[in-house]
C-alpha cells in the first residue's frame, strides 16, 4: 500500500510521540486498507509506552474506526466506503479450540496483536493505529452498526468487549447484583453494560464525589470503599465484581462483597498478585479475569450496542495532541475515554 502517517515513541520508556512515515504492506488476498479516523487512547497503551513490556519504537492504537478504502480479491463481506471497527487483535492460527469457539483472543498460538504483535506471514511488527491508515484481515475488522458515533464507539473495541465478556460469560441479567469497582474507561461502560442488560449496578469507589456521575452512567446505588461500615454491610452482596481500578490494590474487600458462588473479574489490573486461595472458600468464591474479546462477542456487543444506542463518553482531541491525552491519562484527568482525531494526520507536519 505504500507510506501512511502515524505517532510513534522512539525512546525507551517515553510517552513523547512523533510524527512519522509509517509503510504499510501490499495488501494480501483477504486484506482490508481502512482510513483510520478516530482511535481511543486506552490504559494499557501509556503502559506499554512507559516500558511494561520493554517494548520499543512502538505505534500504539487498537480502538479504531474508519472507512475501508481498499479490499484484496478474496474479500467477500466488506467493501469500499463500509465503516469498520479495529480492536485488540488482527489475526490468530484459526484452527485451535479457542479460535473455532470464537474466542481468537486466547488463540492457542498466540493471537497477533494490533501493534507490537508479529505479523503471521512476513514475521514484521505489527504497528497500531494512532495512524492515518490500518491494513488488516477482512475477518477482523467488523462492521460499524449505522447509528453508532464513530469517535464514542471506537472506545467500545477494547475497554467495552473486556467487559462486556466476563458479563456475558456470569450470565447477567435482570435480577443480577453486579457491582464495578473503579469508574474510568473500562468501569463506566460495565455500569452501562450491566445496567442495559437489565442488573441491580452498584459502584464502588472511594470518592463520594462520583455518585451523580455513577447514577447517571445506570448505576442504582454507590458504595465508598473507604467507609469501613459500608463494606462491611455490603458483605456477601454482589453476584459479580467487574474489578476494573487499573492499579494494585487488595483484592480482599472485594472477595468479602461476593455472595455464594460469586465471581471477583479483575479487568484493570490483572498481573497484580492474586489472595490466597482460602480466601475463596468461604462462598466457594471464583476469581477470574478476561483479555479483551473474541470476534464472536465482539459481533454482539456491538450490536447490542446498536440496539441500546450505547457508546463510551469521550473527549475528542486532534492526534497531534496525543502526548497531552496520554499525560492527563496517567494524571487520571479523563472522563472517561480520550479518543484521537486522526484527520490532522492529512496535513504537512508542522
Amino acid at each position: 500500500m505504500g507510506t501512511t502517517t502515524g505517532w510513534q515513541s522512539l525512546e525507551p520508556g517515553s510517552t513523547n510521540l512523533t510524527r512519522v512515515g509509517i509503510e504499510r504492506r501490499n495488501l494480501r488476498p483477504d486484506d482490508v486498507a481502512v482510513r483510520v479516523d478516530h482511535c481511543g487512547v486506552c490504559h494499557s497503551d501509556l503502559r506499554r509506552l512507559q516500558g511494561l513490556l520493554g517494548e520499543t519504537h512502538l505505534v500504539p492504537g487498537h480502538e479504531a474506526t474508519g472507512v475501508v478504502t481498499a479490499v484484496g480479491p478474496a474479500v467477500t463481506r466488506l467493501a469500499v466506503g463500509d465503516r469498520v471497527a479495529i480492536g485488540t487483535i488482527v489475526d490468530s492460527c484459526g484452527e485451535c479450540a479457542m479460535c473455532r469457539v470464537g474466542q481468537e483472543n486466547y488463540c492457542y498460538e498466540r493471537p497477533t496483536s494490533t501493534y507490537g504483535g508479529t505479523d503471521r506471514v512476513d514475521g514484521s511488527t505489527t504497528l497500531g493505529a494512532y495512524s492515518r491508515e490500518y491494513v488488516l484481515r477482512e475477518a477482523f475488522a467488523f462492521p460499524l452498526p449505522d447509528g453508532l458515533d464513530p469517535a464514542a464507539a471506537a472506545p467500545l473495541m477494547c475497554a467495552g468487549v473486556s467487559v462486556w465478556e466476563p458479563l456475558r460469560a456470569a450470565g447477567v441479567g435482570p435480577g443480577s447484583r453486579v457491582a464495578v469497582a473503579g469508574l474510568g474507561g473500562l468501569g463506566h461502560l460495565a455500569v452501562k453494560f450491566a445496567a442495559a442488560l437489565g442488573a441491580e449496578v452498584t459502584v464502588l469507589t472511594r470518592s463520594p464525589a462520583k455518585e451523580r456521575d455513577a447514577l447517571a452512567l445506570g448505576a442504582t446505588d454507590v458504595l465508598v470503599t473507604t467507609d469501613d461500615a459500608q463494606v462491611a454491610a455490603a458483605r456477601g452482596c454482589f453476584d459479580l465484581i467487574a474489578d476494573t481500578i487499573p492499579d494494585d490494590h487488595d483484592l480482599t474487600p472485594l472477595l468479602g462483597m461476593l455472595g455464594l458462588d460469586g465471581t471477583l473479574s479483575v479487568l484493570g489490573n490483572p498481573v497484580q498478585a492474586g489472595p490466597p486461595v482460602m480466601t475463596l472458600t468461604a462462598g466457594r468464591k471464583k476469581l477470574s479475569s478476561s483479555g479483551t474479546g473474541g470476534r464472536r462477542h465482539t459481533v454482539e456487543m456491538l450490536g447490542f450496542c446498536a440496539e441500546r444506542g450505547i457508546t463510551a463518553d469521550v473527549e475528542v482531541l486532534p492526534s497531534s495532541e496525543v502526548g497531552t491525552a496520554l499525560k492527563r491519562l496517567a494524571a487520571g484527568d479523563v472522563r472517561y475515554r480520550f479518543v484521537l482525531d486522526l484527520s490532522d494526520l492529512d496535513a504537512p507536519a508542522a
